[in-house]
């Protein structure tokens, strides 16, 4: 019997995953044990397996498309067999609710349905130009109801938060319509004017639109007042807008010139309305501003004693940005270390620990070590023996209540391309430095392959985040939920320091914990500081 194969939840954290890779293709065989798909998750690249034998009638997902947790990917099945019903009940089953509540609301009959198919017009709505921006203000039309408005015309001017822009006509066609006049505010996706056929029926659109809308009706704006226009476009679609912040050469005496045109003229300090435009209606663009010389300019009387001229280089670059598709792990990152910013109060403890007894130690430890022995491998293993010594600080914030772990689960912070990935090392107090160094590396270099698995990068109940090896003398961590607290390590760097009232040179390093009130108190917080700081400036104590 077919079976529907659903996206699997791989790791604690996950919401969603992307199909990295189809293993398998439409119509061919699979065992029990064969891997379909590999599948990125925000913690790993991870294998889907088969949990039976049949063939794979249908793939319901494209390589690099994302699938929520329980989302269809696929089904397999004895060859031939009809598996249809099997989508078509699972489509009806996620749409229940949706279509109840469909049901509930009154819908408009049949009968009284407008037929807009017909008319070749289209509803300008009012862009979103900026990312802050919720309304635009008309500051002028420059072009009136029956107008005939080409592709490229500027239709208007609308003022934002950021600033007054153009707005573009994207077709050809007739402004039939308009709903906004003169400083007139509309939110972001309100009708401002209708484009289309001359003598289309625009009427029959807008009532189709309030019918379909709880808004009340725009009242038409008298012929004889300026007219709101903008491009046409499919209707119901919000049109895109030319962000050109600049005015225009007109008969009211503005300046049009382009955005680029005006930023050269203010660098170099040209009065732009000494430039002849060469650009369409007299715009002034970039060429006119570059060959525009001072001496074309009027020159002022002025009794003033005349200044020497600075010749100011011209320095002209390219503005290039791409978009960055986020992944997966990305995703999640930003999820929950702003839910736990924003939701966990946190606070923060720091403290200076002398290391040059960590520095001599660490050398000698080398030269018999079967690993090469980090810094790093020593605050884990310092802030095990710490925990060990203080567990009300090895706990788990869960919302209604803590859990408080006997065990010790070291998580360390790993930059990857990605994002970041927390391996863990457990039960890292009953480990040997030696064995701490060997497994950190390897569950790092895991991490780089995103060969983790998930007993691997999940469980810890601490975590430690260092950039000293970045040179970052000191920072503050984001509580890495559940955890109730991450300790931040900086780098090792030589000062002075005071010893028996007297300044020696030595190596301080400073380290921060990051800790959620709700489950830690500062007091519980600064005695697990204080072991700690006693542990790394006298080594030997943790090899005990």
């Amino acid at each position: 019997m077919a079976e529907v194969i659903r996206m699997p939840k791989m790791s604690d954290t996950m919401e969603e995953g992307v199909i990295a890779s189809w293993l398998k293709k439409e119509g061919e065989e699979v065992s029990s044990g064969d891997v379909l798909a590999e599948v990125e998750t925000d913690k790993a690249t991870m294998e889907l397996e088969s949990y039976q034998d049949g063939v794979l009638l249908h793939i319901g997902v494209n390589e690099k498309e994302s699938v929520p947790v329980d989302g269809v990917l696929a089904v397999i099945g004895e060859k031939g067999e009809d598996f249809k019903h099997l989508l078509e009940e699972t489509s009806n089953g996620q749409s229940t609710v949706e279509a109840t509540s469909e049901a509930e609301k009154p819908q408009a009959s049949s009968s009284e349905a407008i037929d807009t198919s017909n008319i070749n017009a289209s509803i300008i709505r009012m862009p979103k130009m900026s990312d802050t921006m919720e309304e635009g203000v008309i500051a002028s039309w420059l072009k009136k109801k029956g107008d005939t408005v080409e592709s490229g015309d500027i239709l208007a001017e609308v003022e934002t938060d950021k600033a007054t822009m153009e707005l573009e006509a994207y077709e050809d066609g007739t402004l039939l319509y308009t709903a906004v006049s003169e400083g007139n505010g509309v939110p972001v996706d309100g009708i401002i004017a209708i484009i289309g056929e001359a003598g289309a029926d625009y009427e029959s659109l807008l009532k189709a639109e309030e019918q379909g809308s709880s808004s009340a009706p725009v009242e038409e704006v008298k012929e004889e007042a300026p007219v709101s226009t903008a491009s046409a476009a499919p209707a119901a679609t919000p049109v895109a807008a030319a962000p050109v912040a600049s005015t225009t050469a007109s008969s009211n005496g503005r300046i049009k010139a382009s955005p680029l045109a005006k930023k050269i003229a203010s660098e170099k300090g040209i009065d732009l309305a000494q430039v002849n435009g060469s650009g369409t209606d007299g715009r002034i663009v970039k060429k006119d501003v570059e060959e525009f010389t001072p001496s074309a300019q009027p020159q002022a009387t002025s009794t003033a004693t005349a200044q020497p001229s600075v010749s100011i280089p011209q320095v002209v670059g390219e503005e290039r940005s791409e978009k960055v598709e986020l992944s997966q792990m990305r995703k999640v990152i930003a999820k929950r270390l702003s839910d736990s910013k924003f939701a966990a109060p946190h606070f923060y403890l720091t403290m200076e620990i002398n290391m040059d007894k960590a520095i001599e130690a660490r050398k000698s430890m080398n030269e018999v070590a079967p690993v090469k022995i980090s810094f790093n491998d020593m605050v884990v293993k310092a802030a095990s023996a710490a925990l060990r010594q203080h567990p009300d600080v090895n706990v788990s914030w869960m919302g209604d209540h803590m859990v408080k772990h006997s065990h010790i689960h070291m998580g360390i912070a790993v930059a990857i391309p990605d994002g970041l990935i927390v391996p863990v090392v457990r039960f890292a107090d009953n480990k040997s430095l030696s064995h701490i160094s060997a497994e950190v590396r390897e569950l790092a270099q895991k991490a780089k392959d995103k060969k983790l698995q998930p007993e691997e990068f999940s469980g810890n109940t601490f975590t430690i985040s260092n950039l000293g090896m970045f040179g970052i003398e000191e920072f503050t961590a984001i509580i890495n939920p559940p955890d109730a607290c991450i300790m931040a390590v900086g780098g090792i760097k030589e000062t002075v320091v005071v010893k028996n009232g007297e300044m020696k040179p030595g190596n301080v390093m400073k380290v921060t914990l990051s800790c959620d009130h709700r489950a830690v108190d500062g007091a519980v917080g600064s005695a697990f500081l204080k072991t700690f700081k006693e542990l790394m400036e006298d080594p030997v104590r943790i090899l005990i």
